[in-house]
């Protein structure tokens, strides 16, 4: 299981703030910034402090995906509330 945060990126677009400007808005360090656009995982903290900036929740900016395929070309497929048995 992975995560992405593609929805992060394009809501911040959709708003017309810069990365540059979140991460000095929240004082988020640089190396978090880094692990966000490797969508590596970083603390929950973190996650939380920019839904709070942005006014949304947090699945709004991130989702969790699943490895298909081990090999070096990943496909991945997000998990959504229909998937998970949710109404």
């Amino acid at each position: 299981m992975d995560i992405s945060y593609k929805k992060l990126w394009l809501m911040l677009v959709e708003r017309n703030i810069t990365p540059a400007t979140l991460r000095k808005d929240l004082n988020i360090a640089t190396g978090t910034m880094t692990k966000l656009r490797r969508n590596e995982e970083v603390a929950l903290s973190v996650l939380l402090r920019i839904c709070g900036y942005l006014g949304c929740n947090i699945g709004d900016i991130c989702d969790a995906v699943i490895i298909k395929d081990f090999s070096p070309n990943h496909q991945f497929e997000t998990l959504d509330s229909a998937s998970m048995g949710e109404k």
